[in-house]
């Protein structure tokens, strides 16, 4: 199964289609769309945020996803796919692959990043699991965790990496990634440039997934905007 889907998805760019509630495209019908026009582009898989993302995605594109849920719970940061609650539930809709915090944080349950890996293998032999790292240490411990794939999802978005970029100094942090990396890692994360997408590829990174800069049209404005914004304050 494993080997099955990084063939897929080897090279390619798999887009993020998500939309959180109170942004303008919040909507399962819009996600499924924007997962249409992603495959129509070429695109080898999504990144979907929830159940109903998921299923609308599943009804409409044949590609593989990469399934999440973004839960926030008290007393803690970790909010991707968080508890095994979450974890089933994505797995459920039988989506190729789960993504899961794996932060070095203290989960909402308190549960051993371990022996969530291992319940949901032991549930779901055929899932696979990547985890969402944010560090090195983060992926020396997925390494040995039980997942089957490493992103850099959370690098520059945790209190610890806040304002970090995964593109300075050339990608700088991402050769360590590979370097420290015992399994395939796909590049995520301030991805927004074509040429940024091809350079992890080159170093690399099995796929790149790309998100905002291609599926958040708010975001995308907002930087043309602020551009204008300097013209004009400088006449």
């Amino acid at each position: 199964m494993r080997n099955q889907f990084l063939e897929q998805i080897k090279n390619g760019v798999i887009v993020s289609c998500q939309a959180l509630p109170g942004e303008p495209l919040h909507s399962s019908f819009i996600m499924s769309r924007m997962a249409k026009a992603a495959k129509e582009a070429g695109a080898i898989g999504i990144r979907s945020n929830s159940i109903v993302d998921i299923q609308a995605i599943q009804d409409t594109v044949n590609l593989p996803i990469i399934g999440i849920i973004k839960k926030e719970y008290n007393h803690s940061e970790v909010f991707i796919t968080p508890t095994l609650k979450e974890i089933r539930a994505v797995c459920a809709t039988n989506v190729e692959v789960v993504a899961i915090d794996a932060t070095l944080r203290t989960r909402p349950d308190n549960m051993a990043l371990v022996d969530i890996i291992k319940q949901i293998k032991q549930e779901y032999p055929d899932t696979l699991l990547m985890a969402d790292t944010s560090c090195l240490e983060d992926v020396k411990a997925a390494n040995k965790s039980g997942f089957d794939i490493i992103g850099t999802t959370l690098y520059g978005y945790t209190t610890d990496t806040k304002g970090l970029d995964i593109s300075d100094n050339d990608f700088d942090y991402l050769k360590q990634v590979l370097e420290v990396a015992t399994l395939p890692v796909i590049a995520e994360g301030k991805i927004n440039l074509p040429e940024k997408a091809k350079r992890v590829l080159e170093l690399g990174c099995t796929s790149v997934v790309v998100g905002g800069a291609i599926t958040r049209p708010q975001e995308i404005a907002e930087r043309f905007v602020h551009a204008a914004t300097l013209v004009t304050e400088k006449r």
